[in-house]
């Protein structure tokens, strides 16, 4: 026998696992000393909104009957050495779910990335973190897993249209994570075992016969009568294949100078910029959670989303929340030395004493007129002078220019700074002399908006540190919305975050698998 169960629990009795089965199968009218009955969670979501915090739970009991697996049994990928290559660029979730979507079609994938495998990366962030060095093609950015391997591991999407949101998380678990993020509203991996189960997304490919280049970078494309024939490296070696799955993420400025060098049609695309704002993560769990003390050892660390209306100079733009990393920590994030960029994380557990996020602006194309010279990099030459100046402003390593919250909305100088995640460390400065005008005074009205909707937010016993810039791609390679393909050049992909297409690994995932469906549909399928 088989009952769903729609369940409102207290913290405890949703993540007590001995406390739960007793109240769902009591709930189930089924004697809780019964052996052979067992319960489990489908479905779990937090509802903070009453002052009594309950949790949400979609339940499972059989009694008497073997539970169904809650993931499909993952079938061995066919073998596909032999197979004719298709070539993907960027060993981020889009590269990755899309080499092995060509596996399991029968053709081989030629997976090639600038950075190192997932373990190498590590001393790149720790020459970061700790002696200031940004190497431009191994950091949280560039390296196999792309930058959400190391930046956070959220696994939340709203895009439903790209794929099937369920195969992907699926993906995942067979791969060495938790069953927890089929279960959770806003599921999560954390950074500390992402890099483990990336290794075994790619073990994948190469056990299949598929190829994984690492510290292979592309300089150049082979072009033949408008049609995408392959690639060329830094090394002069070319590569060949039936298309070109273009995965590179949201970062590789190089790659949109070549694509602009070689006339292939990319457009500037809007994005937003602002700062990362560090919270002490007791203080957002009172407030969120209306607790007096702390959250107790049940409830997860909590998260925030905001969003304000704001006006200036007759313009209405959106400041908002983004990438919200509770329990988490701020990491530098440049891909060039030069530059600040910072981004969030968190560890699986979401134990760190901080809560950070990313306030930022949306950023139109026409608030930017004196870029326009650039063409279609006109977006992304703006971001590139914000992030160079931040780097002027915090002393010219990766020191982060940084401002205390109440401060910042009361143009006043921070006499001091808090203690922070961000392991470089931070200067105290007047961040409307770091963001332009018109993101530094839409961040104060929302900053101030923010107060008023959560009750102790807008407070010194915050800071902004900067900057944020790196949201999403400030530039579009067109496709054609039904072939996938770019309108121009054939056998060309621009997929996910890099081509302003997907936004999350998630998101990313599902695009990269559409975009090897798209090219194989169209030039091996016969």
């Amino acid at each position: 026998m088989k009952k769903e169960l729609q369940l409102q629990l207290s913290p405890e009795e949703a993540y007590d696992e001995n406390l739960f089965r007793q109240v769902a199968l009591k709930k189930a009218g089924i004697n809780t000393d019964n052996q052979q009955a067992f319960a489990r969670q489908v479905r779990r979501s937090i509802d903070a909104r009453g002052r009594q915090v309950k949790v949400n739970v979609t339940a499972e009991v059989f009694v008497n009957e073997t539970p169904t697996p809650l993931i499909n049994t993952p079938h061995a990928y066919q073998k596909v050495s032999g197979k004719d290559p298709i070539i993907i660029v960027g060993a981020g979730p889009a590269g990755l779910f899309a080499a092995l979507r060509a596996i399991e079609l029968g053709v081989k994938p030629i997976l090639i990335e600038r950075g190192k495998d997932v373990r190498a990366r590590r001393r790149d962030l720790a020459a970061i973190n700790k002696n200031h060095i940004v190497n431009p093609e191994s950091n949280y950015c560039f390296g196999e897993g792309g930058a959400g391997t190391y930046s956070d591991g959220k696994l939340y999407t709203r895009s439903k249209k790209r794929g099937d949101i369920r195969r992907i998380m699926e993906i995942f678990v067979s791969h060495g994570a938790t069953e927890e993020i089929l279960v959770d509203a806003h599921p999560h991996i954390g950074t500390n075992k992402l890099p483990k189960l990336v290794a075994e997304l790619r073990e994948s490919i190469i056990q299949a016969g598929g190829e994984v280049l690492f510290e292979t970078k592309v300089v150049d494309f082979i072009l033949e009568d408008n049609e995408m024939k392959g690639v060329i490296t830094a090394d002069g070696e070319k590569i060949k294949g039936l298309g070109v799955i273009l995965a590179t993420g949201h970062s590789a400025r190089d790659i949109f100078h070549l694509l602009h060098k070689r006339n292939i049609l990319i457009e500037a695309k809007p994005f937003a910029l602002g700062v990362r704002v560090e919270h002490s993560q007791n203080l957002i769990d009172r407030i969120q959670y209306h607790c007096e003390i702390d959250r107790g050892p049940y409830l997860p660390a909590s998260s925030y989303a905001l969003v304000h209306q704001t006006l200036f100079k007759g313009k209405q733009r959106g400041v908002f929340s983004f990438c919200m990393c509770p329990g988490g920590f701020i990491v530098p994030a440049a891909t060039s030395p030069g530059e600040i960029v910072v981004n969030g994380m968190s560890p699986s557990r979401r134990d760190s004493k901080y809560a950070n996020s990313g306030m930022v602006v949306a950023v139109e194309l026409e608030d930017l007129p004196q870029y326009q010279k650039y063409g279609p990099l006109a977006a992304m030459m703006f971001q590139s002078e914000v992030e160079q100046k931040a780097w002027k402003m915090g002393g010219e390593t990766q020191t982060a220019p940084a401002q205390r919250l109440m401060d910042f909305t009361q143009r006043k100088v921070s006499k001091s700074l808090l203690d922070t995640s961000y392991q470089p460390g931070l200067r105290s400065v007047d961040m409307y002399e770091v963001l332009p005008d018109f993101i530094a005074e839409r961040l104060r009205q929302g900053f101030i908006a923010f107060g008023n909707k959560m009750k102790g937010y807008l407070t010194n016993e915050a800071q902004i540190i900067g900057v944020e810039s790196r949201t999403s791609s400030p530039v579009r390679i067109p496709r054609d919305k039904d072939s996938f393909g770019h309108p121009i050049i054939k056998r060309l992909y621009p997929c996910a975050e890099g081509a302003g297409y997907a936004g999350g690994i998630v998101s990313a995932a599902m695009d990269g698998e559409r975009c090897a469906e798209k090219l194989i549909e169209q030039y091996v399928i016969k």
